[in-house]
């Protein structure tokens, strides 16, 4: 398991580790296609081995990456879901949250929640997303 979740992060191929710095980075995921939850996630393990600091935020339909349950069809090349690289992601340092409307909308409980993520502060996420030199992205 975790020879694919890395063999999926080299798919772009890794450059200097250096490269971002401490960058600050945010990564809104709300869409529900499997691809492109996957697309955001290879993109934000690849900012992450950049050297940038990453934050995952997960909203609506991709907030069911965050559940320790978290299942998912396999994405070629390397047959790995979204969830396995939100996981690989959180393991190197990233911080994942779920969006505060996730928990009480999809009927899932915090306890549902893998290890790792936690539900978003809503002051807190706005706060950080105004921080100048953060960059934001949504997928």
């Amino acid at each position: 398991m975790m020879k694919k979740i890395l063999a999926a992060l080299a798919l772009s191929g890794t450059t200097s580790l250096a490269a971002a710095d401490g960058q600050p980075v945010t990564v809104i995921l709300s869409a529900s296609s499997g691809m492109t939850q996957g697309m955001a996630m290879v993109l934000a393990n690849q900012m992450q081995a950049q050297g940038a600091q990453v934050d995952i935020l997960l909203c609506d339909q991709a907030g069911d990456l965050a559940l320790r349950d978290a299942g998912g069809e396999p994405l070629k090349p390397n047959d790995v879901t979204p969830a396995q690289l939100l996981g690989g992601a959180i393991q190197k340092g990233a911080t994942a949250s779920v969006c505060a409307l996730y928990l009480p909308n999809s009927g899932h409980s915090p306890e549902s929640l893998r290890e790792g993520v936690t539900v978003a502060r809503p002051d807190a996420m706005a706060r950080s997303m105004l921080e100048k030199d953060r960059k934001v992205f949504s997928f």
